[in-house]
């Protein structure tokens, strides 16, 4: 990351920009400074690259926590309580994606995120994993 870069101001969006709008703006910017588009100028080429390096930080949900955190655009704050349900998120590597559990305590804090454990039943047996907070989901009920 290039010191002093914002990447929101880079792709033209708020720090509180959905994925989605993350994922659009990239569109139009990569579409607009393509050096293909511009005769292969120096000046676009170096701007592709800033595009580029702000939607590979943004559209990472990690790397975005990790950069948010340091240039102050995010409180860090814990997304669920102790009690809370929650579902493995699909992106997860884990082999309980999409698998429902209930936070087993308080999250503990590193520098950028929380890690919470998970509590999962099933044939009346339990099992408790540690998931960083970006695996995890809120239930809908």
């Amino acid at each position: 990351m290039r010191i002093g870069q914002d990447h929101y101001k880079v792709l033209g969006i708020s720090p509180a920009a959905s994925v989605q709008e993350i994922k659009e703006a990239y569109r139009q910017q990569a579409f607009r400074y393509h050096p293909d588009r511009n005769q292969l100028s120096l000046t676009t080429n170096e701007k592709m690259e800033e595009i580029n390096e702000a939607y590979a930080t943004l559209s990472d949900p990690i790397k975005r926590k990790e950069y948010d955190v340091p240039m102050g655009y995010r409180v860090l704050a814990p997304k669920f309580k102790e009690g809370s349900k929650v579902i493995v998120s699909s992106h997860s590597s884990t082999p309980f994606k999409d698998h429902v559990g209930l936070i087993e305590s308080e999250p503990v804090k590193d520098m950028f995120r929380f890690w919470y454990k998970v509590k999962f039943s099933s044939n009346n047996m339990d099992s408790v994993n540690c998931f960083a907070e970006e695996e995890l989901d809120e239930v809908k009920e």
